[in-house]
């Protein structure tokens, strides 16, 4: 059984959506301090590096991270490659075959320097929620920020996701995995308030 990582490492240089709170990590207590334990803390945004979306995240409405079921979070997942496109749309799926998965994973290497916020992004277009369920998908994980530009304001993509009950996971990291069906976990910490949560996303060989 193989399992591979795909998420960002969290540390104080990991790069934040523009003018969002940064990853911070620092001891509170060293042991010299306490006599037997070090005990940090972090700071950080919700959304800071391989994170799930909330519907709160866009509906005030909506369900936070809490009310999810935790079965969303794990699945069979197909990794697709989707490289050297700007958005991805409902022509771009009707050739896959989606049978027996439930999640879908965009490999689309448009973040290659984790080390910075991308300029431009592969987005998903809002046709292609409405294909992706007719599919039976019910998360889609993108190696981007978001499934939206940087400037949107409407949120076309998180609201044609939202409108078809797909979860958005983002911020994923796939260069090192190949095209193919995997077993997905990414589970979100249990924040009763939350628009979000980071994750650990792993994929198990199948």
């Amino acid at each position: 059984m193989k399992w591979i990582d795909i998420s960002m490492p969290l540390n104080n240089a990991t790069p934040p959506w523009p003018g969002d709170e940064p990853f911070h990590y620092s001891l509170t207590y060293s042991m010299d301090e306490t006599g037997s334990v070090n005990i940090g803390q972090f700071r950080a945004s919700n959304h800071i590096g391989t994170h799930v979306d909330a519907p709160f995240h866009y509906d005030s409405e909506g369900k936070k991270i809490a009310d999810l079921p935790v079965e969303r979070f794990t699945g069979k997942a197909l990794v697709l490659a989707m490289e050297n496109q700007p958005t991805i749309t409902r022509e771009d799926l009707q050739h896959i075959n989606f049978q027996s998965v439930s999640k879908v994973l965009f490999k689309t290497n448009s973040w290659n320097d984790r080390t910075s916020f991308p300029d431009h992004y592969t987005v998903i277009g809002e046709g292609a929620a409405s294909y992706l369920s007719s599919q039976g998908i019910n998360m889609i994980g993108m190696d981007t920020p978001s499934v939206d530009p940087e400037t949107s304001k409407d949120l076309p993509g998180h609201h044609s996701l939202y409108k078809h009950d797909i979860l958005i996971l983002e911020g994923i990291q796939l260069s090192h995995v190949s095209p193919g069906t995997y077993e997905l976990m990414a589970f979100p910490l249990k924040m009763e308030q939350a628009d979000g949560s980071p994750v650990r996303a792993v994929l198990r060989e199948i």
